[in-house]
């Protein structure tokens, strides 16, 4: 498999994970393990990858009257330093699969039978709400910063079984949730020593997934039934998360 091949997959990824607001980290991660990119570099590239999607993401549900800023904010205000905490800390190759491994098989068995998240409800009150949305905003943006993803892929069934909003809303909260982390994880990322990230490299990547971001940002989930790619790109994360941890025995 060469190059070319996994700028397709980069463009295919973004596609179909900016249909409903998200932008790929958790599959670009898995797409360099299996490319085997130095692990030094997978975090930086994912989250780049995952700021140039959500960007469009954003700016689309802006427009349309979708992104609830104040809604959000328990939710974003603890994951913003926690990303950056992340990002910063220097772990061994060894522990950062692991997690990587464990954020994989977590965001595989998510997207392969949690679809119908939209069908649960809760009935806990607004503050509950809150506390829930500091807690989980400070957890998954340190996870974000660590192993650079964005974290709404997680983000987007809580807010569903707690009845936050309509699917836009949901959909544009999980793109800003993922926008704020994925640059405050990459800028810790860049804090620590180590193997630094070529731009040119990188230039292929970001032109695949903002094309790709673009498109699908401006189709919709309403406008696409993306069930059977969703299994198929769950079944690649599993296979993958199986793949470090085999290795790793």
């Amino acid at each position: 498999m060469d190059t070319p091949f996994l700028i397709f997959l980069f463009f295919i990824t973004a596609l179909i994970y900016s249909l409903v607001g998200f932008g790929g980290g958790s599959t670009y991660l898995a797409l360099l393990i299996l490319f085997h990119f130095p692990f030094e570099t997978i975090p930086k590239i994912a989250l780049v990858c995952n700021i140039v999607v959500v960007l469009g993401g954003v700016i689309q549900f802006a427009k349309g009257g979708h992104l609830k800023i104040k809604k959000i904010l328990p939710f974003v205000l603890l994951s913003i330093p926690f990303s950056y905490l992340g990002g910063a800390m220097v772990i061994d190759k060894t522990l950062f699969l692991i997690l990587l491994g464990l954020s994989l098989a977590a965001a595989g068995l998510r997207l392969l039978f949690f679809h119908d998240a939209k069908r649960c409800g809760t009935i806990l009150q607004r503050k509950g709400e809150a506390a829930i949305g500091f807690l989980t905003g400070g957890v998954l943006g340190f996870l974000s910063g660590l192993v650079g993803i964005g974290g709404g892929i997680f983000l987007a069934p809580l807010l569903y079984f707690l009845k936050w909003g309509n699917p836009k809303e949901i959909a544009a909260a999980s793109s800003f949730f993922i926008f704020v982390n994925s640059i405050s994880g990459l800028l810790g990322q860049f804090s620590k020593k180590g193997e630094g990230l070529d731009f040119l490299t990188l230039i292929p990547f970001v032109l695949a997934v903002f094309l790709g971001g673009q498109i699908g940002s401006r189709l919709g989930a309403e406008k696409i039934s993306f069930l059977k790619l969703q299994q198929l790109t769950a079944s690649l994360i599993l296979y993958v998360s199986f793949r470090i941890f085999w290795g790793l025995l």
